[in-house]
C-alpha cells in the first residue's frame, strides 16, 4: 500500500557538515555503492559564537541540534527537501524555538504535499492561467473542504497561510522564482483597539488566495470567549466532577483539577509547578491565601509568557506540601530523569514522566532523548476522556456531558463572578470594584473579556425566558392550525 505524505518527529536532530578525516570531531560515513563503498566524513555543524566586547557574555547563533524535529515526508516516505530546509531555516532564525509551532507548520506542509501527490500537481509550475497555478488550486480545494464540512474554516486559513509563507521564503532565498505570480497581493488598513480601549490602525498584507474566516460573536451560545470558546460548568456539574474524581481516586488528577478550580490557572501553569514551589515556608501561616508569581523567571509557564499572580488558598497549599512529601510522589520522582530533587516537576506520571514539559526545558537539547511527541498535558486529557466523562455520563444520566480542562478556568471565573455580583446586590461593593476584582484574579488584559463573565448569567436567563415564551407562542399557533383539521 502506497504511503501518503505525512509529518514525523525525530527525537534527536543534529545538523552536520562535511569535515576532513583528520578532524578530531569527524565521523566516518560509509555508503554502499555497487562494488565499493562511498566514504566521507562529517561533524556537527559548528556554532558561531560572539561576545559583547569584553563583558564575558557569549552569544550562540544558529542552533544546530534539536529534539522533536519535524520532517515532512512526501509519497513513499521520501523527505521533501525544500520544505524541510524551510523549517530548519525558520528554527535557526528564531530567538526562542518553540518546537510545537514548527510541528504545526510541518503538518500544514504535509497536508499540502498530500494534495499535490493526489492531484499530481507540480508545486513548482506556475502557468499563465492563474487558476491552474498550485496556490490557486489549493486555495480552491480548501474552500470546498470547508463548505463540505470536512475541515474548519480556521484550519483552512492556517494551512493556506503556511503555504504562502513557504513560497515567500522560496522566492526570497532564490530557491524558486515562479514564472508567474503565485498570488495577487494587496495592502489594507484595519482598525483595532488595544487592551485600554485606544484605537489604532494596522497595515495588513493580504492575497487573493488567502482564506478569510468571519467570526460571529454569539453572546447567547452558552460559552465565553476567553482564550477559546469556554463553557463554565454549573454548580451541579462541578459537584459531579468532584464526585467522579473522588470515586476514581487518582491523587494527581484530583489535585490538578482542584488546582484549576481554585485558582483559574491554565493547564501549562499547573503542570509546570516544581516541588520547591510548594516546599517554601510561609512567612505568615495565618494568611487566608498565598500569592504565587508565575511566568518568566519563575520556572512556571504561562500563556504568552505573561507575568501573573495566582492566589492559592492556604489550606490547599498545605495539601500540595503534604503530597510533595508523600511516598507516592517520591516514588514517581525517583523514576524520573533527574531523580528526587526540589527542581523536579510536582506532578509526574506513574512512570516518572512529566505531564507537561516547560518551555525552558524544551530549549535544552537532550542527545539521549527517545520521545516522539511533546508533553503538553495529553495524560490529563486522556484521563478526562476515558475515566471522568464516562463516569459522570453513566452515574448522573447525562449522556451529553462533556468538558475541556480549560472549561475549569471558566468555571473558576464564574464562581468568582457569582460571589461578587451577590455582594453587589447586597450593597457591599460597587459593580466597578466587583469587575476589577474578577479582572485581576482572572489576569485579563482587557475589561471586555471580564464583562463576558458578568453578562453570562443574564444572557442565559434571557435566552431561556425568550425560548420559553417563543415556544409557548409556537404551541398556540400549532394548536390553532390543528383545529382546522378537526
Amino acid at each position: 500500500m502506497a504511503q501518503l505524505a505525512r509529518k514525523i518527529l525525530l527525537p534527536v536532530f543534529i545538523l552536520t557538515e562535511l569535515a576532513e578525516p583528520t578532524d578530531e570531531e569527524s565521523v566516518l560515513i560509509k555508503l554502499p555503492s555497487g562494488t565499493s563503498d562511498v566514504t566521507y566524513s562529517i561533524r556537527q555543524k559548528r556554532t558561531e559564537t560572539l561576545d559583547d566586547g569584553g563583558s564575558g557574555l557569549v552569544f550562540r547563533q544558529e542552533r544546530s541540534n534539536f529534539n522533536l524535529f519535524p520532517i515532512v515526508l512526501g509519497a513513499e516516505a521520501v523527505p521533501w527537501a525544500e520544505a524541510n530546509i524551510y523549517l530548519l531555516s525558520r528554527m535557526r532564525d528564531s530567538l526562542s524555538t518553540v518546537m510545537s509551532t514548527y510541528s504545526s507548520i510541518a503538518d500544514d506542509l504535509a497536508a499540502y504535499r498530500r494534495y499535490l501527490d493526489e492531484t499530481q500537481i507540480d508545486w513548482t509550475y506556475f502557468p499563465k492561467h492563474k487558476l491552474n497555478r498550485p496556490t490557486y488550486r489549493y486555495s480552491g480545494h480548501l474552500r470546498l473542504a470547508v463548505a463540505a464540512g470536512e475541515i474548519a474554516g480556521s484550519t483552512a486559513k492556517r494551512r493556506m497561510s503556511a503555504i504562502i509563507s513557504f513560497y515567500t521564503w522560496l522566492n526570497d532565498e532564490g530557491v524558486l522564482i515562479p514564472k508567474h505570480d503565485p498570488w495577487k497581493a494587496s495592502d489594507r488598513y484595519i482598525g483595532l483597539k488595544d487592551t485600554r480601549g485606544f484605537s489604532f490602525t494596522k497595515l495588513v498584507r493580504t492575497t487573493d488566495v488567502s482564506i478569510r474566516v468571519f467570526k460571529q460573536n454569539d453572546p447567547y451560545a452558552g460559552t465565553i470567549d476567553d482564550g477559546g470558546r469556554l463553557r463554565p460548568l454549573s454548580q451541579e456539574e462541578q459537584g459531579w466532577l468532584v464526585d467522579a474524581l473522588t470515586t476514581i481516586g487518582n491523587t494527581e488528577m484530583t489535585l490538578i483539577h482542584l488546582f484549576g478550580l481554585l485558582t483559574g490557572a491554565r493547564i501549562q501553569t499547573i503542570l509546570t509547578f516544581r516541588v520547591h514551589h510548594v516546599l517554601a515556608e510561609m512567612d505568615n501561616p495565618n494568611l487566608f491565601e498565598l500569592r504565587f508569581p508565575v511566568g518568566p523567571s519563575t520556572g512556571i509557564d504561562t500563556k504568552n509568557d505573561k507575568q501573573i499572580v495566582l492566589h492559592l488558598p492556604q489550606w490547599f497549599y498545605q495539601i500540595l506540601r503534604a503530597y510533595a512529601h508523600s511516598d507516592r510522589a517520591r516514588r514517581r520522582r525517583c523514576r524520573a530523569d533527574g531523580g528526587d530533587t526540589a527542581d523536579q516537576y510536582l506532578f509526574l506520571s506513574i512512570q516518572g514522566a512529566p505531564l507537561y514539559q516547560c518551555k525552558f526545558d524544551s530549549q535544552n537539547f537532550d542527545v539521549s532523548s527517545h520521545l516522539r511527541h511533546a508533553k503538553t498535558g495529553q495524560g490529563v486529557r486522556q484521563f478526562m476522556t476515558e475515566r471522568v466523562i464516562p463516569f459522570i455520563r453513566e452515574k448522573y444520566s447525562a449522556p451529553n456531558f462533556h468538558y475541556k480542562f480549560h472549561d475549569i478556568r471558566a468555571s473558576y471565573g464564574m464562581n468568582l463572578t457569582d460571589i461578587q455580583l451577590d455582594r453587589v446586590s447586597k450593597g457591599d461593593v460597587t459593580l466597578h470594584l466587583a469587575r476589577e476584582f474578577v479582572k485581576t484574579r482572572m489576569n485579563h488584559e482587557s475589561s471586555s473579556t471580564t464583562d463576558l463573565y458578568l453578562q453570562y448569567r443574564n444572557n442565559l436567563k434571557f435566552i431561556r425566558s425568550v425560548g420559553e415564551e417563543y415556544d409557548g407562542h409556537l404551541r398556540r399557533l400549532a394548536q390553532l392550525a390543528l383545529e382546522g383539521f378537526q
